[in-house]
């Protein structure tokens, strides 16, 4: 993430892949006050094992892409909507208007759990133990759904 007080938000994707049972690290880039910090950690990620990255940033939020231009891993952009944004929506175009040749794929504003989420998919696709726990997720949310339903409709007059 770009600061520290991006935590709040970024903690979402923290609890969906602890839920999912997939190792993450998670720490404080920020492109513009710690570029060569950026950059390092971009390069190195592959060799550190890292499969995918999310990265998370407000305003201007040029985290995620700049981190997706030097490394071949998938990335996750997380716009936030922070103090100095216009409702994110600076933050969601910045990541969602990436250069040909340079993807982050990305989620809602403030939707770091569907990151949590996305990147689980990714990994899922070479880990069946991953997918099993991810059917199981899916389908907790089906049972949720039906249960609202049947609330509803138990309630009619």
């Amino acid at each position: 993430m770009g600061s520290q007080s991006d935590l709040t938000v970024m903690q979402g994707a923290a609890d969906m892949l602890k839920e999912f049972d997939v190792p993450f690290e998670i720490t404080v880039v920020s492109a513009h006050r710690t570029p060569e910090r950026m950059m390092t950690y971009a390069k190195e990620a592959r060799g550190r094992a890292l499969k995918v990255i999310i990265a998370g940033a407000g305003g201007a939020a040029h985290l995620p892409g700049m981190v997706a231009s030097v490394t071949t891993l998938p990335v996750i952009g997380v716009p936030i909507k922070s103090s100095n944004s216009l409702d994110g929506w600076d933050s969601l175009l910045s990541i969602a208007q990436m250069p040909k040749g340079v993807p982050v794929a990305t989620v809602a504003v403030n939707g770091a759990q569907n990151a949590g989420v996305l990147a689980a998919q990714i990994l899922a696709v070479s880990d069946e133990d991953l997918a099993a726990r991810l059917a199981a997720y899916k389908k907790a949310l089906e049972e949720k759904v039906q249960q609202m339903a049947r609330d509803v409709e138990g309630g009619k007059g």
